[in-house]
């Protein structure tokens, strides 16, 4: 109730201040001299605005280019409404350095210019801030801020929160330092989280470099970015990064006893993309029955998505210490089989020929490393069974339908050919009807 009171006294105080120094604006030929200057240096600014702009819009104006300088120039469109309040600023600063060397006062003048000042904030917030965060930062503390500079009580409010301190157990914070860390911090990550979308987005357009290269760079940038942040937010909130130091001693004490696991993944997860073996857009296989096609790497685990949609979840350890089928390989060719049968009457000899002849004019079946070949498999117990292998380029599932052309192929050479896919036949003898 008592440091209420004292705020409340203090914010009376300074209105009657306030009132006191308006009285005697009003009273004040200075002042009205003052308060002249002001509408000329605002006048003089519109004036110069007025020649200023068309100039400036046409040289910044880019043509219809997708240039680096081009996105500079249009950047540089978005600041042209602060022109008014800016150049008006200038001119009201240097018409005060000339009354407080003339009169030796300039109070009413050093006012109108933090007002500019406080109207340049606003359309920096309203007309020049396009990101939804910074919009939030700039309405609650970028306006608000100036607004306490423009009558100003800043230097005042900002002493009384260094002065306020919050203890938490042992540490202790002032208000202002903390207000200075989230606002910083938030400006931090923010600017973090930008700088890596443009270089992750830079890395994977660069096609020249392997996959499982772009995927590293831009791990390696991701842990840059956010613990230089991380250390630069500690150095400007005022805490020693000894105790930092101390922090990560006893977070690795903490990995080595209760987080074994999440470590051996980040560690699998780097060799796996130091390696390359196994990279984004591949086909795999492990051993414990999980498949589908590699399309995202963390720092944790690498995500596959299968045929039918499903996304599956795997540690990365286990590309590590168990054994990994990759039918891609970064789009090697796959050999594939199909099964079928022939009537014993048939005259199995011509059987390859056809066969081959039919599933090589198919147009995604390889010639190399090896064509098509027709293998005799056995003799079953009503047909004669054979099987074709073929290469193809990709995986016999998703997008690829491979092993359904390649026996309509055989069907329809067969057929062509009056060869007989039998089918089982049984003979039933009938005994004391």
């Amino acid at each position: 109730m008592e440091q209420q009171s004292e705020l409340i006294s203090k914010a009376l105080g300074w209105l009657d201040q306030a009132s006191d120094i308006a009285a005697g604006w009003l009273l004040s030929p200075a002042a009205w001299s003052q308060f002249a200057l002001l509408v000329m240096a605002y006048l003089a600014a519109r004036l110069v605005t007025a020649r200023l702009l068309p100039s400036l819009r046409r040289l910044l104006d880019p043509a219809e280019t997708q240039s680096l300088l081009a996105t500079a120039r249009r950047f540089g469109l978005r600041f042209l409404p602060l022109l008014l309040p800016l150049a008006a600023y200038a001119l009201t600063a240097m018409g005060e350095q000339v009354t407080r060397q003339l009169f030796g006062s300039g109070e009413v003048i050093a006012f109108g210019k933090r007002v500019f000042l406080f109207l340049a904030a606003r359309i920096f917030v309203r007309d020049v801030l396009t990101d939804s965060f910074l919009k939030l930062l700039g309405k609650y503390v970028l306006i608000p801020v100036a607004a306490l500079y423009m009558f100003g009580i800043l230097e005042v409010i900002t002493a009384q929160l260094d002065q306020t301190i919050v203890a938490l157990g042992n540490i202790r914070f002032s208000v202002m330092a903390l207000l200075r860390g989230v606002i910083a911090g938030g400006l931090l990550f923010w600017l973090g989280s930008w700088s890596n979308r443009t270089s992750a987005g830079y890395i994977k357009a660069q096609e020249e470099l392997r996959p499982a290269t772009r995927e590293l760079a831009v791990k390696a940038i991701e842990v840059a970015i956010f613990g230089a942040a991380f250390l630069l937010l500690m150095s400007i909130m005022g805490i020693d990064l000894t105790a930092v130091a101390v922090l990560g001693g006893a977070l690795g004490v903490g990995i080595g006893l209760g987080l074994q696991q999440i470590a051996a993944n980040f560690i699998s997860g780097i060799i796996l993309l130091l390696e390359g073996q196994t990279t984004v857009g591949d086909y795999v296989q492990l051993d414990g029955g999980e498949a589908g096609i590699i399309v995202k790497m963390t720092a944790r685990a690498c995500v596959l998505e299968t045929f039918d949609g499903k996304w599956i979840v795997v540690p990365n350890e286990h590309f590590i210490t168990t054994r990994v089928v990759n039918y891609s390989d970064q789009g090697s060719a796959n050999r594939y089989e199909a099964a079928f049968s022939v009537a014993y009457e048939t005259d199995i000899n011509r059987i390859p020929e056809i066969i081959e002849a039919a599933v090589g004019a198919l147009p995604f079946v390889l010639q190399a490393p090896d064509g098509p070949d027709c293998e005799l498999r056995g003799f079953g117990e009503s047909s004669v069974d054979f099987a074709v292998e073929y290469w193809v380029s990709g995986i016999d599932d998703g997008k690829n339908k491979y092993a359904s052309p390649v026996l309509f192929a055989i069907w329809n050479a067969l057929k062509a050919e009056g060869i007989e896919m039998p089918y089982p036949r049984r003979v039933v003898e009938m005994r004391n009807v």
